[in-house]
């Protein structure tokens, strides 16, 4: 058993980059040619990530994002529109023979969210993984409808925080970390969005709805359903914060193994490149993707 993960802090980077490092680090890693990755990384600009079979046309308001100055990807796992502005993002990438990987849904889940969750209670944040609606094997709620306080019927959202799902990350019953994961190439893929603010009018503004009174009610239930850090702990939180809080509940949570900080490598670079002009950079893909690709 290898008893080191790589480490990668990528920063800021576009979405189309940050969804094609993941593949990248996937083929290598399908390869033997990468270790185990945990990395954490930021969105510039803002980015409107969907689900990898969720429908750009019915969902997104692209005027909407191109006004606000917000790019729309498509992420490789599965779920619902996530918003990536203010949060620490993260993947977990490794091979699914590595004995470390339990074989369960939920115990894969929690390979990652208990470190992270350790990492959070080190910032003073209680949370816990926690789920109530049947899922779609994906970590998110199947479907697109939740009921919003106030309306008289159920509102029809895209957006992935509106309501607890299997293997979430909870704190006071509210969604803090929405997580994915996908097993392609005999390699294992999570990733989630760490919500450091939640700006509920500014994701619901990027998806389209039947009336201005649906927005208006999806965005109070976001409000009643989603949490921040910031918003639990009364302050303003940086990116550094939480992402030293992570990698240090990450260490604490799969020692012995050893998290060693890392850079990518030139294949995966060079790889990640490709798929940006082939894949992710592409309105076929984002837009026009089909299911079968």
């Amino acid at each position: 058993m290898d008893m080191k993960w790589r480490l990668l802090r990528t920063g800021h980077r576009p979405g189309a980059w940050n969804m094609a490092v993941d593949e990248a680090v996937m083929v290598q890693v399908a390869a033997g040619a990468s270790p185990p990755t945990f990395r954490l990384f930021e969105w510039d600009p803002p980015s409107l990530s969907l689900g990898r079979v969720q429908s750009f046309q019915r969902d997104v308001d692209a005027e909407a994002c191109r006004r606000l100055g917000v790019d729309v990807v498509r992420r490789p796992t599965g779920g619902r529109a996530v918003l990536h502005d203010v949060e620490v993002t993260y993947s977990l990438i490794m091979s699914q023979n590595d004995p470390v990987l339990p074989a369960g849904l939920g115990e894969s889940f929690s390979l990652a969210t208990q470190g992270i969750i350790k990492g959070l209670r080190l910032l003073g944040v209680e949370a816990e993984i926690r789920g109530r609606d049947e899922g779609d094997g994906s970590g998110h709620v199947a479907g697109a409808s939740a009921e919003a306080g106030g309306a008289a019927g159920p509102v029809r959202t895209g957006a992935c925080f509106d309501s607890p799902s299997w293997y979430e990350v909870v704190s006071g019953g509210r969604k803090l970390v929405g997580s994915a994961q996908a097993r392609l190439m005999g390699v294992f893929l999570q990733h989630g969005s760490i919500l450091i603010e939640l700006d509920a009018e500014k994701l619901c503004s990027l998806l389209r709805f039947d009336s201005e009174d649906e927005r208006a009610a999806a965005v109070r239930h976001l409000r009643s359903h989603a949490t921040s850090i910031s918003e639990i702990l009364g302050r303003r939180v940086s990116f550094r914060e939480v992402e030293d809080a992570v990698i240090a509940g990450m260490r604490s949570h799969i020692s012995p193994i050893e998290l060693v900080e890392g850079e990518l490598s030139a294949e995966e670079t060079a790889l990640a490149n490709t798929l940006i002009s082939r894949k992710y950079g592409s309105p076929s893909w984002t837009v026009h993707r089909k299911a079968e690709a």
